[in-house]
């Protein structure tokens, strides 16, 4: 696979950025952002997809961490 060129970078990247502020605003509901994930997935690399949607829950989970809304899981007994 050839590295995207710069255009094709930002066209992912708008995607992105678009698909996400969807998300904010609509409370995490991916139902509702739909049309916009779709054109994210057609606009960037697999791989690019998978590190930015890992990316994004690590950046929500470090934010609510900092904000001290982090509520660790019970941890789970085994028999």
């Amino acid at each position: 696979m050839a590295a995207p060129s710069r255009k094709e970078r930002q066209v992912c990247w708008g995607a992105r950025d678009q698909y996400w502020r969807c998300l904010d605003d609509n409370a995490e509901d991916a139902a509702r952002c739909r049309q916009l994930r779709g054109a994210f997935e057609s606009s960037c690399p697999q791989q690019w997809i998978k590190y930015f949607d890992k990316r994004r829950d690590y950046l929500k989970f470090k934010e609510k961490f900092e904000a001290g809304q982090f509520q660790p899981t019970a941890p789970t007994t085994s028999s």
